[in-house]
């Protein structure tokens, strides 16, 4: 397997977009077909969550479990080469995840965290999941 170089790696890693993954648009589709309404990446709100339901005053993220650090995951990976770099990176990430769900649920919404993982595992769980979770009453929920 060839090693790609600086600059190759620097335009794959710049490529990765953080919003509308597959993992997002399958869970936006499986809760649309559930009857679920939803408004996408709402800048005005902490952290921008992926979906934001304002009828249930709730916000979900979904999080990828390599830039989200998800503890015990087969897929949080640390890569071998500028492990310093990394490090921070991952730590910054954890840190403005945590911010983010703190202010939200400081200014009322309920937060819900759906990982990469679980999706792949089993997609109509989730829904089914998120959809209780959006009728009920809990204030957070974590899929993962």
């Amino acid at each position: 397997m060839r090693v790609p170089t600086s600059l190759q790696r620097s335009r794959m890693m710049s490529s990765i977009s953080g919003k509308n993954t597959q993992p997002e648009l399958a869970l936006r589709k499986g809760l649309f077909s559930a009857g679920f309404r939803y408004r996408l990446h709402q800048r005005k709100l902490p952290g921008s969550p992926d979906l934001v339901f304002p009828k249930y005053k709730a916000a979900l993220f979904v999080h990828g479990c390599f830039w989200h650090r998800h503890g015990g995951c087969r897929y949080t990976t640390m890569p071998k080469t500028n492990v310093d770099f990394w490090t921070r990176k991952f730590e910054g990430n954890v840190d403005r995840d945590m911010r983010s769900i703190a202010a939200l649920r400081d200014a009322g919404w309920r937060v819900a965290v759906v990982w990469e993982c679980a999706l792949k595992r089993s997609l109509d769980e989730v829904c089914e999941k998120v959809s209780d979770w959006l009728l009920g009453s809990e204030q957070i929920l974590t899929i993962g």
